[in-house]
């Protein structure tokens, strides 16, 4: 099929926000009105035994929580919609960033009480860096919470964006009657009962209209008059350009787990969102429209289906079109590889493809070839930039609590640590293995996975650390001094770089001054 309509076909998106904002509920909304699932889960409800389609680990189902980035793809009026899920918990940051270096746009869901929170203003910061276009939904309005003028003063002043309503709630909690579309010039009015019907949009062009009156009570009706005139005097008019630029934000109101504004959210981001993307490579820009293949591995992931011990590894389709069992150079390995079996996602339901285009995502069977930032091509050595490394913030030792198991722990360790939510380092004067990650939350998921996964129990012990440095030098000699004098503080990551673990920040520069001819990096990509 022809790689421009193709291409216009797609949009490619991630959904953020802090954790409990109603996420994932949103994303199963968004399925239901694609026809990609039939009933949404419950995602925190123990009566219920549906979980919700993005949430597929068990440890997922178990906390009611997001814990890894899920991929899920739907048609929708004749568009090919790819949406990331991502995790919201701050200790698990690190997929949320790599993944947004596969979207070309953003959805940010803010819970109408809570507001503005810690790690939304992170992960928007992130997207503002990119200039990647953001859209706002202020969800959960069936419940009470601020003031939606308020709310957008919040939004601009916290996140740094300008913003533009294209839709106004008509009340809010029990008093919430619906939302006026400013960009569909309607009302829809609330039912709470997740079903948002035909008969329950109505068309009024002109808010003057006595019209309004008929389905909305005549204080409320009055107030949203005022408050639809206020927008169109403070507030910018909505520009497509300046949304696509990252300079404009439209921000959309309702209620997710009533369904209700989701469609509307829909149908106007397929509308207005961008198609993929050009993605720059260090060597230089690659466009969607180049005839030749180029993608990007920006996960893995180990066992998504724990029967068979599968391993996937995230392919974002940058330019041409990539096809089934035809050889790519892969560029680290500098050799050729191609793949019988590659997927498109429902989370973990997988769909064996023969061909993908820019925006989409694959997911490739990887025996361990693969590392997050690899590349594909046709032919041409390219190295794509942006996907971020993490330096680790916490430390633990691995203690084997059934030495029968050593194997089954050592494989489990060694494909947890490819994923990139952990890194793992082995001392060298005795040999113990430690765990470094940025967020505690990461330690309770490896020793859930490695049980449940790979039949490996392990405790973590605290080691109180201040930071993990590679370390190289010019000078072998003084590298080996290094290594000597700083015996007990060495360790190798698993791939047998050298590493020095200070104890503290003192130690650390105490080490950097007195070996002048050794480098310290705070990342491994060094």
């Amino acid at each position: 099929m022809n790689l421009v309509k193709e291409i216009n076909r797609r949009k490619t998106f991630g959904i953020i926000s802090h954790p409990d904002a109603g996420k994932t509920t949103l994303t199963e909304k968004l399925l239901l009105f694609g026809g990609a699932i039939q009933e949404a889960g419950a995602v925190k409800s123990n009566k219920i035994r549906r979980s919700a389609t993005s949430d597929f680990m068990e440890i997922e189902r178990q906390r009611g929580i997001s814990v890894a980035t899920s991929v899920m793809a739907f048609d929708y009026q004749g568009r090919k919609i790819n949406i990331l899920d991502t995790p919201g918990h701050e200790d698990f940051a690190e997929d949320t960033y790599r993944t947004l270096t596969a979207v070309d746009s953003v959805i940010v869901v803010i819970d109408v009480a809570k507001g503005v929170e810690t790690q939304t203003e992170k992960l928007v910061n992130v997207c503002r860096m990119r200039k990647t276009p953001i859209i706002v939904f202020i969800n959960k309005l069936d419940r009470e919470g601020k003031d939606a003028f308020d709310l957008l003063d919040e939004i601009e002043s916290k996140l740094g964006i300008t913003v533009t309503p294209l839709s106004w709630p008509v009340g809010m909690g029990q008093r919430f009657k619906g939302v006026y579309s400013i960009f569909e010039r309607n009302l829809k009015l609330f039912r709470p009962h997740g079903k948002q019907d035909e008969e329950d949009v109505i068309q009024i062009s002109d808010l003057a209209s006595p019209e309004l009156e008929k389905h909305v009570d005549p204080a409320p009706a009055a107030l949203l008059r005022e408050e639809v005139h206020l927008i169109e005097e403070v507030y910018p008019p909505f520009d497509r350009e300046a949304y696509q630029a990252g300079d404009l934000s439209p921000v959309f109101f309702g209620s997710a787990i009533n369904n209700f504004g989701v469609r509307e959210l829909l149908d106007c981001f397929i509308d207005i969102a961008p198609t993929p993307l050009p993605r720059f490579a260090e060597e230089r820009e690659v466009k969607p429209l180049e005839d030749t293949f180029s993608g990007f591995i920006f996960k893995i992931h180990a066992n998504m289906d724990p029967n068979h011990r599968d391993r996937i590894a995230f392919l974002r389709v940058c330019s041409g079109v990539f096809q089934r069992n035809t050889n790519y150079l892969h560029v680290r390995q500098n050799r050729k590889m191609k793949f019988a079996n590659p997927t498109s996602f429902m989370a973990e339901k997988k769909t064996v493809i023969d061909e993908a285009y820019p925006g989409d995502v694959v997911g490739l069977y990887d025996s361990g070839n693969f590392k997050i930032g690899d590349t594909l091509t046709e032919g041409e050595p390219l190295h794509f930039k942006g996907i971020p490394s993490f330096s680790p913030e916490l430390f633990r030792y691995v203690n084997n609590m059934d030495p029968l198991k050593t194997k089954q722990l050592n494989k489990g360790l060694e494909q947890l640590m490819d994923e990139g939510v952990a890194q793992l380092f082995t001392r060298e004067f005795d040999g113990r293995k430690l765990v470094g990650t940025v967020g505690a939350l990461q330690f309770d998921v490896i020793q859930y996975r490695l049980m449940h996964e790979y039949g490996a129990s392990v405790a973590f012990e605290p080691v109180n650390l201040h930071k993990a440095c590679w370390v190289v030098a010019k000078n072998d000699a003084a590298l080996k001094e290094f290594s000597a004098r700083r015996r007990q503080d060495i360790a190798r990551d698993k791939d047998d770089n050298l590493v020095f673990l200070a104890q503290s920040a003192w130690t650390l520069k105490m080490a950097q001054d007195n070996h002048p001819d050794v480098e310290f990096h705070f990342t491994s990509e060094y």
